[in-house]
């Protein structure tokens, strides 16, 4: 229904703002650093989830597409309904989201307020394998092939995250080389 908006940012509060487009303010739920970003009178196009409600309609917006689909995925998640599934994008980045399911790390789910052990847990399981491509991906084809070289997987998991988040350009094999040295495999 309303996929974009595009206008200018009437208002601002820590977790929503106010987009006037045409004469017409739309009041934007949006994650905590995306609110942040904004200032009055600057002009920004957000990605917006419309969820029409009995009463009342809300609108969810989002720097990136990405972040919208990563929106949607969590509140796939049985009891992750959209204030939850916002919560999470507020206090978790799309990276840290990845790593916490590629680890089965439910932990870091529950310092999220509304998110208890019981709805961690249904993240991590709902979760696996269905992650957008984000850095993570990266990590986790260096961290593959370095515990295919013999590495464990907390150490080869370890190394990859430090050097896909130095050399988030660099290509797989130039990022192995890296990782190898960075464990003392090479010189």
């Amino acid at each position: 229904m309303l996929a974009t908006v595009r206008g200018i940012v009437a208002s601002t509060g820590v977790g929503d703002v106010i987009i006037e487009t045409n004469g017409i303010g739309l009041h934007v739920a949006v994650p905590r650093d995306v609110a942040a970003n904004l200032r009055v009178g600057m002009e920004t196009f957000l990605h917006t989830v419309l969820i029409p409600r009995e009463d009342e309609w809300l609108l969810f917006g989002f720097s990136t597409a990405e972040e919208k689909q990563l929106f949607a995925i969590l509140r796939g998640v049985s009891g992750v309904g959209p204030r939850t599934a916002l919560a999470i994008l507020s206090t978790l980045s799309a990276t840290e989201i990845a790593d916490a399911v590629d680890a089965g790390d439910d932990a870091r789910f529950r310092v999220v307020p509304g998110v208890g052990q019981k709805t961690a847990s249904l993240i991590i399981v709902s979760l696996t394998g269905k992650m957008p491509h984000t850095a993570n991906s990266d990590v986790t084809n260096l961290a593959d092939a370095l515990t295919g070289l013999g590495w464990a997987q907390a150490v080869a998991m370890e190394v990859a995250r430090d050097v896909v988040r130095e050399s988030p350009t660099t290509s797989l094999p130039e990022r192995l080389k890296i990782a190898l040295r960075s464990l003392g495999g090479i010189s």
